[in-house]
């Protein structure tokens, strides 16, 4: 096992790398920029070293400081959590040379797995279903045009080097695609350095359902059951949970082994090994792999609550070489679990709500877990994403977690900035909501101020 752990990222995900590595033995280091050098994730590590200004360029993004960190404090592993470097296949390479162990995947497969349109082939070879849409990058707006009339519209563009939702855009007519293929490639070019985009079919309300994978490098490779990440705003998950409603109780049967044999299919095709996930949209009856992350998720822990996996202390030992000892038939659902991402921000109009958490006040009780990156009297600052905190919240079966995640939002108190606990509450309360019937539209429709 390692001796000491190197944790590129903030926040509430490096708070809870640092607790289970020093549940390991294993001493930590916390890299921060200035504008995060007061947070808890600081102070809580054995070491701290900051990386530079506030800027996620010149800090979290920052491959030569972080390495530099890494072997100035003797780390000899880096977890890099998720976002930022996590999926940067060049800075694992570098950490390969540097003889720093990263924790992830192979390069290889995050690279397998960057280029989306390639990933599409490259799994729907191995037998995967998925998003008809086109093999490769489009050249230019005709070209999409072309396709667009092969597969039927409406059609979705997508940036072929990303993910998260950005340079993402639907389009139901070929007016509307050229513009919106004018502004997918504009803003892949931004955000990832490549303009390159594809098309896909475009399901209007589909369901959002993910499996998360285990594997080492040895060979051995599970799935860890199905998660629901329906509840959304302009792409970016809002509430999460386990078991998705779809298959609740020994629903949909068949069709849920369908899924995770094309997720295991998936990983293999990719030669994926540590923890990742394989998303699916789920419309009609059918489900089509949309792509794989080569990462921890945000939304990891209602797996955790779900199956009693530690998600992170198995990334640990995989990348240091330990065989996954979890065998397939282990892995159990134990009642159900709900995510809501606590964020900074306006719970009607969304607009980021950044300052000084005056009052900070979690809740507690029966099943509920929370995963927070500040403390009473910290500032969130408006450099990075504007989450404040995961809670987490566990019952025997859904309609347990939900009454008790109702009882722990109202008892959550946050004053100094806005944010979005009114809107989670309006999503629990909504009937729609509590009946399971969930789709990626379904803040355009329900749970309303």
């Amino acid at each position: 096992m390692f001796k000491k752990l190197l944790i590129a990222n903030r926040g509430e995900i490096s708070r809870r790398i640092n607790a289970v590595a020093k549940g390991m033995g294993i001493a930590t280091v916390a890299v921060y920029s200035d504008a995060d050098a007061e947070l808890p994730f600081v102070r809580e590590a054995d070491e701290a070293v900051r990386l530079g200004p506030a800027p996620a360029k010149d800090s979290y993004l920052n491959i030569s400081a972080i390495l530099e960190a890494a072997k100035s404090t003797g780390a000899d592993a880096v977890h890099p959590g998720y976002g930022f470097v996590s999926e940067n296949a060049e800075f694992a390479t570098a950490c390969k040379a540097a003889g720093i162990t990263f924790v992830g995947p192979p390069p290889e497969a995050m690279l397998r797995m960057k280029d989306k349109s390639q990933a599409r082939k490259l799994v729907a070879a191995a037998g995967v279903p998925v998003v008809p849409g086109t093999e490769d990058v489009l050249p230019d707006a005709q070209a999409a045009l072309v396709a667009a009339e092969s597969i039927g519209y409406p059609v979705l563009c997508k940036a072929a080097g990303g993910g998260g939702g950005i340079g993402m855009a639907a389009a139901s007519n070929p007016a509307e695609l050229e513009k919106v293929y004018r502004q997918c490639t504009d803003r892949a070019k931004a955000a990832f350095g490549r303009e390159g985009v594809y098309i896909e079919r475009y399901f209007p309300a589909p369901r959002h359902i993910e499996v998360q994978i285990l594997g080492d490098h040895h060979g051995n490779l599970i799935h860890c059951l199905e998660r629901e990440c329906s509840i959304q705003r302009r792409h970016q998950k809002v509430v999460e949970e386990a078991p998705s409603p779809l298959f609740a109780d020994g629903r949909n049967a068949e069709l849920s082994q369908k899924l995770f044999t094309a997720a295991i299919a998936a990983a293999k095709a990719f030669g994926y090994a540590n923890a990742g996930t394989v998303e699916f949209l789920y419309s009609d009856g059918g489900i089509y792999f949309i792509e794989m992350n080569a990462r921890l998720q945000v939304e990891h822990p209602v797996t955790e609550l779900t199956t009693g996996l530690d998600l992170i202390a198995w990334q640990l030992r995989i990348a240091a070489g330990e065989k996954l000892t979890v065998k397939q038939e282990d892995v159990k659902r134990r009642g159900a679990a709900l995510e809501f991402r606590i964020y900074a921000e306006d719970p009607v109009k969304f607009f980021p709500s950044p300052g000084p958490l005056k009052v900070y006040q979690p809740p507690t009780g029966e099943g509920v877990r929370l995963d927070s990156g500040y403390a009473e009297g910290n500032t969130v600052t408006p450099n990075y994403d504007p989450m404040i905190a995961k809670l987490i919240v566990s019952g025997a079966t859904r309609a347990e977690a939900i009454e008790r995640s109702i009882a722990a939002l109202q008892n959550f108190r946050i004053e100094g900035i806005k944010t979005n606990i009114p809107l989670h509450l309006r999503i629990l309360q909504d009937p729609v909501f509590r009946a399971g019937d969930l789709n990626t539209r379904f803040l355009d429709n329900y749970a309303k101020p």
